[in-house]
């Protein structure tokens, strides 16, 4: 206290964090769930669990995956991307390659 009165914080803003523009995605169907890491141009990673029941088609999870990253892209980065997925090599794990998509004009 200063002279009866409270010392006050200068209050902060809050920001966003900055996530990578993403480059890759990582799908993975384990018993608890779907799980996925997005792998950024930057070198970076963000895990976790795609919101969508354990029940669900890989190909719904995969559009659930793709339709993730492309918002997390126009939301932080306002750009588009285009996800590709490659075909898979074992029948509970999908990779796919994200590139930037091509303006129209």
């Amino acid at each position: 206290m200063l002279d009866g009165r409270m010392a006050r914080r200068k209050k902060e803003k809050k920001y966003r964090p900055h996530w990578g523009i993403p480059k890759g995605i990582v799908l993975l169907a384990t018993p608890e769930g779907w799980r996925h890491s997005v792998l950024t141009a930057e070198g970076g990673m963000l895990c976790g669990r795609l919101d969508v029941p354990i029940d669900t088609d890989p190909q719904d999870a995969r559009a659930a995956a793709a339709r993730m990253v492309t918002e997390l892209a126009r939301d932080f980065h306002d750009t588009d991307v285009e996800v590709s997925w490659d075909p898979p090599r074992e029948p509970w794990s999908w990779t796919a390659q994200v590139s930037l998509a091509a303006a129209i004009s």
